[in-house]
């Protein structure tokens, strides 16, 4: 393994929290005897195409820090390959992190043992999900959380996560079920109406709403949470339990498990690791052992 190993640093990250956190975990990465070079980018494209050329050019391994967002565009750099990735969670969301048991908002902790995992070449194969030539690892969703995800992204105030909150007051206002055509595996195609669908590599997006709670990443399945036709009081009812997972007992709730799903409804946009995709038709493939993390 080459000696040199790629930060990946989003600063903003955290509100700023990512700028801070690379200080110790380069520190604790040079303490161990790796050469650590940083990568920065402008904007998301050339953060990702500094980051393809640094694996290209044989480094180590890709430590991400910041939170999900960074963590999604170095597995669009590192998926297929044998450079492990290593993730100092300092994000607002960190499911990453999170379904991997891996520390969050304790950037020292994360480099030490990122660092320690390089050195005893400790390594863990885990599932990705690909959807319309993207690479994601927690969450694919579509449906009544997406179109939250749509509206936030449109509003220009107010800002940080509260736009959000007044995303899902307004999409709760229009809310509606929507007509879904599921396809699992390729087999009998599922019609229903449904408030959301979740297609889970991991269990959790949105900062720990555990929404596919028993999703293992390294199962080479999807488990696929299909919320279906409720009212405005019983999403709301429904809505608070997803951050503990007792979700998925309530009735109008399904958990399907498939390696290959197929989403269609018109007017949706598929959304993954909190980042836009596509607009449905989607088609989410699980790709065992498609990235190493050090672990």
């Amino acid at each position: 393994m080459s000696a040199e190993i790629t930060l990946f640093v989003n600063p903003a990250a955290g509100r700023g929290r990512g700028a801070h956190a690379a200080q110790p975990a380069a520190a604790a990465l040079r303490a161990a005897g790796f050469h650590v070079r940083t990568v920065v980018g402008t904007d998301a494209a050339d953060a990702l195409a500094r980051l393809r050329t640094a694996v290209r050019g044989g480094t180590g391994a890709v430590v991400a820090v910041g939170g999900d967002g960074v963590v999604s565009l170095a597995l669009q750099a590192l998926a297929g390959t044998l450079v492990p990735l290593g993730v100092v969670a300092v994000g607002t969301g960190n499911d990453f992190a999170r379904s991997l048991g891996l520390p969050v908002c304790e950037p020292a902790l994360a480099g030490r043992l990122a660092a320690e995992a390089l050195k005893e070449s400790r390594f863990r194969e885990i599932d990705l999900g690909r959807a319309a030539g993207t690479w994601f690892g927690t969450v694919l969703c579509s449906g009544f959380d997406s179109r939250v995800n749509d509206r936030g992204n449109r509003m220009r105030l107010p800002a940080g996560r509260f736009k959000y909150d007044l995303a899902m007051l307004a999409e709760l206002a229009a809310f509606r079920p929507f007509p879904y055509r599921i396809t699992l595996d390729g087999g009998h195609a599922l019609e229903t109406e449904a408030t959301l669908v979740a297609v889970g590599n991991g269990p959790s997006y949105g900062g720990g709403m555990r929404i596919c709670a028993d999703a293992a990443p390294d199962d080479g399945l999807f488990d696929v949470v299909v919320v279906g036709d409720c009212s405005r009081t019983t999403l709301l009812t429904v809505f608070p339990r997803v951050y503990r997972g007792t979700h998925l007992g309530h009735p109008a709730v399904t958990v399907h498990r498939a390696a290959r799903v197929t989403l269609e409804s018109p007017g949706l946009t598929a959304w993954a690791d909190g980042e836009p995709v596509a607009p449905l038709p989607v088609t989410a493939e699980c790709v065992p052992g498609a990235v190493r993390v050090l672990a």
